[in-house]
């Protein structure tokens, strides 16, 4: 089997360590994190390849080695592929050193800014994926909808075996799009989220959808553009704009971590906040809220982690 490799050097600090944890303790059925290896199948030029990444250098000069495996590893378009799929999903691109400056004396994210250096953002490399994992995460915890999306992906994904194992895709649009409702609702899901991953599946095979064009909007233009197809709420919007965008304000205000967990966590509410009261709130985080968010979050992990599995909300 074809192999190639190359290093990364991202903008420190760096942890693949604390970026892809998410990973670990929510499990995709694509995305592989273990033993500090990164793993994932895709499809480039139609051909299957393994993208696998590891750090060989500490957070603060953080250096990563990425491997190559499958029939066209050695092309420059496999590596192209590779890098930007570790760019979108764990944010190797990012720069995190002006949101330190902006926010380390912050009340509530001066902490885990400091116990957390080197987090990333962590998600989908684009807004199909994104989508789908938001609306399974509509009103159930994250570990249900995660179980469904890994028997979503063992179904309907493209599949190759490299490495002596067999490695899942997500599944493209037009493969969910030949679904029935009927056989999607045998996944446990209700007839209103398998109408709305049709919608979705239709849309993005059809061109009304495109990563690429909705790249291209800003933000409120495509909160207005996904939340025009029935089934996708401003929460699944948003929350698709941190993880499957990348966008660096993205806030879904709307999630149980943030008027919940947030609010009574980590700022000391009694009560759970509104919606609108935390958006207002997320204003002094402005234009880091992403990356707030996910601090926030890992901070609230650390703190539960000794009672139960940390569960942050629906899926933000």
């Amino acid at each position: 089997m074809p192999r190639s490799s190359f290093e990364l050097r991202p903008p420190g600090p760096y942890s693949l360590e604390r970026t892809a944890a998410r990973l670990a303790r929510l499990p995709n059925g694509t995305d592989r994190y273990e033993d500090g290896n990164y793993r994932r199948l895709l499809f480039v030029a139609g051909r299957p390849l393994l993208v696998s990444m590891a750090q060989t250098a500490p957070p603060s000069r953080p250096r990563l080695r990425v491997q190559l495996e499958g029939d066209g590893a050695r092309r420059k378009p496999a590596r192209e592929a590779a890098q930007l799929h570790l760019e979108r999903s764990l944010g190797v691109a990012t720069r995190v050193q002006p949101f330190y400056r902006a926010l380390a004396e912050d009340p509530v994210l001066g902490e885990p800014i400091r116990r957390f250096r080197g987090l990333r953002v962590q998600g989908p490399p684009n807004a199909w994926e994104a989508l789908i994992g938001a609306v399974l995460s509509q009103q159930v915890n994250l570990v249900f909808a995660y179980s469904i999306l890994r028997e979503l992906v063992a179904s309907f994904g493209r599949r190759a075996r490299i490495a002596g194992e067999t490695w899942f895709a997500f599944p493209r649009p037009e493969r969910i799009a030949r679904v029935s409702e009927t056989n999607l609702r045998r996944f446990r899901l209700s007839s209103a989220k398998a109408a709305t991953l049709l919608r979705l599946a239709h849309a993005f095979r059809d061109g009304a959808l495109s990563d690429d064009e909705l790249q291209t909007l800003c933000d409120e233009e495509v909160v207005e553009r996904l939340v025009a197809i029935k089934g996708v709420g401003r929460w699944t919007a948003e929350t698709t704009l941190m993880r499957g965008l990348g966008r660096p304000d993205a806030f879904p205000a709307g999630d149980l971590g943030v008027v919940k967990y947030l609010a009574q966590g980590l700022m000391g509410r009694t009560q759970p906040a509104s919606e609108h009261g935390m958006r207002r709130f997320s204003e002094g985080w402005r234009p880091h809220r992403a990356l707030a968010l996910t601090y926030a979050y890992a901070q609230l992990a650390a703190r539960r982690a000794d009672t139960r599995p940390a569960d942050t909300g629906r899926g933000a």
